[in-house]
């Protein structure tokens, strides 16, 4: 456990060096503010013990509390103050200083003081560990081509320090996405820090942003300051008003910042990914998006699929939410009977991952039993519509005659078992029945062109041996 103590009287720093190394403690010492400063770029201590007034030093402890604090908000500062700076030592604790300590200083108070601080300390490394370890899993399933795609792109960002715009329809992972960069780069150990551009009121966004400073409260760190280190994830960044997209450009330009109410410049060290949903140059020519803005954080666009362009995950997502609710609401471990499956694979996913999660969630709790989840509990009018997605021509059938209505059941059916499966030819060949070469010429004869993306479209068909892998 180290302890960094900051006095320009030798005496002092020497024989609170001597009491805390007989305690156990690792001392460093330093007699100004240049010295502290290269002891903190070294490694930051567990704490502090700051003198407030420093002789022949270019900074005060004020000072290099306020330096301290903006950089290791971590670190507990207790301050050292003689009769005539009680009036500073509480005003340092407004400025975030954990509490100090009067000259000439009782040793068991001083103890004390260094004990409640260390264990302050201690507590705010597990706090921060924890949040690490149990924030939203950055762990990516699938197996489809559109998801190794996502993830090849994904695993060449992760250790730049590049500024990336993911894009994708709402429900698709676009902060999973940021996640799996933050997990896997330099930075991981440092905070993911996400701003809900679209939640946060727009008179509210600068001082959550960027934090403020009042009289009565002191410093109030903002979100930058608190992904300090880390990445920094825009999420919905169209929604962020205009005034404070012009700020956000300087801060990226100049990577410092001043809080509301604050007249130091606080810098910080930060990586940003960015999200949207919508086209980003269309809000640019209508003048609510600034272009400078866009053309900082696009320097690496990446597309997030949707679900229906990588139906074959459906399953492998699916057993995950399963367990996932198992493990973490104790719901039934239930597996996905076949039907349950082939529907899943044929539903229209509007509300795309995010939709499905709700949709298992609400099977495990409705459901009875510890049998498999059957299709029917999937399909009822408890689950919001979803069974709109299944292939159901309903009334247009009825005014068809029969060969029309049979020519149109089998190109919708088949449309739909291709898209199921990818595009693959032999896996839908082989689910629907009937000889690889036979599917060919009925595919031919309905006129049906596919792609391996899902969601019902029509495109060109991909080679077999295109699509088998």
């Amino acid at each position: 456990m180290s302890i960094l103590i900051v006095d320009d009287e030798r005496d002092i720093r020497e024989l609170i060096g001597d009491i805390l190394r007989d305690e156990g403690f690792t001392v460093r010492l330093a007699a100004n503010a240049d010295e502290c400063m290269a002891e903190i770029n070294a490694e930051a201590p567990q704490l502090m013990i700051l003198d407030i007034w420093l002789k022949d030093s270019r900074m005060d402890g004020i000072d290099i509390l306020k330096t301290v604090k903006r950089d290791n908000p971590d670190v507990p500062v207790v301050i050292i103050s003689g009769h005539g700076n009680i009036e500073i030592a509480v005003a340092a604790i407004k400025q975030g200083a954990y509490d100090f300590i009067e000259k000439p200083f009782n040793i068991d108070q001083l103890m004390v003081v260094v004990g409640r601080a260390m264990e302050t300390s201690r507590l705010r490394r597990e706090n921060s560990e924890l949040r690490r370890r149990e924030g939203p899993a950055s762990e990516m399933l699938g197996s489809s081509a559109a998801f190794r795609g996502l993830k090849t792109q994904l695993e060449k960002v992760t250790k730049s320090n590049a500024r990336v715009m993911l894009t994708g329809p709402a429900g698709s992972g676009k902060e999973l996405a940021a996640r799996f960069i933050h997990a896997h780069s330099p930075r991981a150990a440092s905070p993911f820090v996400t701003v809900s551009s679209a939640t946060i009121e727009p008179d509210r966004m600068e001082e959550v942003l960027f934090g403020r400073e009042t009289p009565e409260r002191g410093v109030e760190s903002g979100l930058l300051e608190q992904a300090h280190g880390g990445i920094v994830y825009f999420d919905e960044v169209a929604d962020m008003p205009l005034g404070t997209q012009s700020k956000i450009l300087r801060v990226l330009t100049e990577q410092q910042f001043t809080r509301a109410g604050g007249t130091d410049k606080v810098r910080v060290d930060l990586r940003v990914i960015s999200s949207t949903t919508r086209d980003l140059r269309q809000e640019i020519q209508g003048g609510r998006f600034r272009q400078e803005l866009y053309d900082r954080l696009n320097v690496v666009p990446i597309q997030v699929p949707s679900l229906e362009d990588r139906r074959e995950d459906i399953p492998e997502l699916t057993r995950h939410f399963i367990d996932l609710f198992h493990r973490s609401q104790g719901l039934p471990l239930r597996p996905l009977s076949e039907d349950a499956e082939a529907l899943l694979q044929t539903m229209q996913w509007p509300g795309n991952i995010r939709q499905l999660r709700n949709v298992i969630e609400r099977a495990l709790i409705l459901g009875d039993g510890a049998g498999p989840i059957e299709a029917t509990e999937l399909d009822s009018p408890a689950s919001t519509g979803i069974g709109e997605g299944r292939m159901t021509l309903g009334g247009m059938v009825a005014t068809l005659p029969l060969r029309e209505a049979r020519e149109m059941f089998e190109k919708e059916y088949l449309l739909t078992q291709i898209n199921r499966f990818g595009g693959n030819i032999s896996r839908t060949a082989n689910f629907v029945g009937m000889e690889r070469s036979a599917l060919h010429r009925k595919l031919k004869s309905l006129g049906v062109v596919t792609t391996s993306k899902g969601g019902g479209r029509m495109a060109q068909l991909e080679e077999d041996e295109d699509t088998e892998d």
